[in-house]
């Protein structure tokens, strides 16, 4: 094959991936605010959101690594909602079923095709009186109530305060992580 032929080959498959993005449209998945992570996204029969209301991420903030959630404690729930619908609407409350009674300091406002965190400055949503000690891993079943838009159901992951999470502000009530003890190497053993 000519040198020329190659360029036009790798510049077709080259193309292929940017092309076939075409095809999918305005409304398209890809085209909606999206943060890749363990967190959970709304998902509802197939479909991005449901009823105008989108939920891009949501997290129950759990313990650092190796540590645990203790019995009876809280942690912070983390919500990025996008309120896709044509009127303005509001979370009320939220509810988690027999995993602790859930905390909204006041009812969040979602103005049309504004993404609100639930989180920043500080969270404004808490699990609390947990029945259970977690760890990290599990997950919660929430509803969520709509002024507009109704009851929104999800299962919350709970993710431990590492790696894209770590600097978030730690659970409270968490017990601390197990400090590793050194242990003897065999070199070291050998040697006496």
């Amino acid at each position: 094959m000519t040198s020329s032929r190659w360029i036009v080959v790798a510049a077709a498959f080259l193309a292929a991936p940017v092309l076939a993005g075409c095809g999918a449209g305005f409304d398209a998945t890809t085209n909606q605010p999206y943060a890749p992570n363990e967190a959970q996204v709304l998902i509802e029969k197939g479909a991005y959101g449901t009823r105008g209301i989108h939920i891009p991420q949501a997290f129950i903030l759990g313990p650092d690594p190796g540590a645990q959630l203790a019995w009876r404690g809280s942690a912070p729930l983390y919500l990025n909602i996008l309120n896709k619908s044509d009127a303005p609407d509001t979370l009320e409350k939220v509810s988690a079923g027999g995993m602790g009674e859930v905390k909204v300091t006041a009812p969040i406002q979602l103005p049309v095709g504004q993404l609100v965190n639930t989180g920043k400055p500080t969270p404004q949503i808490m699990l609390e009186s947990i029945p259970k000690s977690l760890r990290g891993g599990e997950s919660i079943k929430l509803d969520l109530q709509f002024a507009k838009a109704g009851v929104v159901s999800m299962n919350v992951p709970v993710v431990t305060r590492s790696r894209e999470f770590q600097d978030y502000p730690p659970a409270p009530n968490a017990t601390p992580a197990p400090t590793p003890t050194p242990t003897p190497s065999a070199t070291a053993e050998e040697g006496h």
